[in-house]
């Protein structure tokens, strides 16, 4: 009633929804309950959260936005209900478009992960593939390595064409930052990767190779997941002109969203850079306690010398 006031008459709304009118005014001067007045605090940051994820965000993430980012303590039901409210939803991923060209008289390298994605830390582990961007000019190919342990892009390229040099640019740019050792690095057969350049390459820098079977989605579904994530959060919603803008907004994409802030359900609704820190920062406080615990030991051993030599021991 209260909404439609501007339109009808409150007295004839009152007589068809069989309400008093002095109940009517009563419940409208009365003031909000403090549940309903924070309802209202709760959307207004539901609703900053929804739209810097560029409106990709459903519940589960912004729930978590809300627990760790804002250190705010709400239930998972309540942001949904909220958001139900304001009409704000996520994005849904759905399997993208695979550029594998396999060559059938290359030499593979083995498959060393067996559809085994996890591992202890990073570095231990990179998923590589690549997929390509429509644009008003021509298609735009994206070539990226991915660490299999935090989902951080490491490396990654764009070129107009699909060719072992732009894998192999992804992979240098992998290897400048993270110098690794003993990494493997898992693929698809595409001929980009089984290119002799590329598997020379990845000798040189100390680089095992892994290859899936040809054809199957599950034996690299880590970077399959990745292009998904791009595909509905990016490439299903915006359409480019030239390759630079299409190469620009990757970028932005990659190093300012993925990257630093994109939440994934598998690392505890972490972003990659954060999922990192907190490994870090474990294993650093792991070696204080290991050091502690050492110098506690070197103190005791130390005394126990002290006592025997003062006694003639």
């Amino acid at each position: 009633m209260k909404a439609n006031q501007a339109h009808y008459p409150v007295a004839m709304m009152c007589q068809l929804l069989d309400v008093s009118r002095a109940g009517f005014y009563a419940w409208a001067d009365r003031p909000r309950s403090a549940h309903a007045r924070r309802d209202v605090e709760l959307s207004v940051l539901i609703r900053t959260i929804h739209e810097r994820s560029h409106a990709t965000y459903g519940a589960p993430r912004v729930h978590a936005e809300l627990r760790q980012a804002y250190e705010v303590k709400v239930g998972g039901k309540r942001v949904a209900r909220l958001m139900r409210a304001a009409g704000l939803k996520g994005v849904q991923k759905r399997r993208f478009v695979r550029t594998t060209i396999a060559d059938s008289s290359a030499r593979v390298a083995p498959d060393l992960v067996d559809r085994d994605f996890s591992v202890p830390g990073p570095d231990r582990l990179w998923v590589a593939d690549a997929t390509f961007i429509s644009t008003w000019e021509g298609f735009l190919y994206l070539a990226i390595v991915l660490d299999a342990f935090s989902r951080r892009v490491v490396g990654w390229a764009m070129g107009s064409r699909l060719t072992s040099e732009l894998m192999l640019a992804a992979l240098e740019m992998a290897y400048a930052q993270r110098t690794p050792r003993e990494v493997i690095h898992h693929s698809d057969h595409g001929s980009t990767y089984t290119a002799i350049a590329f598997g020379t390459r990845c000798g040189e820098l100390g680089i095992r190779l892994s290859m899936g079977s040809v054809g199957d989605a599950y034996d690299n579904a880590m970077a399959e997941s990745f292009f998904a994530t791009l595909e509905c959060e990016v490439l299903d919603r915006e359409r480019f002109r030239t390759r630079a803008q299409g190469r620009d907004r990757l970028f932005a994409w990659l190093e300012g969203w993925y990257n630093p802030h994109r939440r994934h359900s598998s690392l505890g609704y972490r972003s990659p850079r954060d999922f990192e820190r907190v490994h870090e920062n474990g294993h650093a406080a792991s070696a204080c306690k290991a050091s502690a615990a050492l110098s506690a030991s070197d103190r005791a051993s130390s005394s126990t010398t002290s006592v025997n030599n003062s006694t003639g021991g």
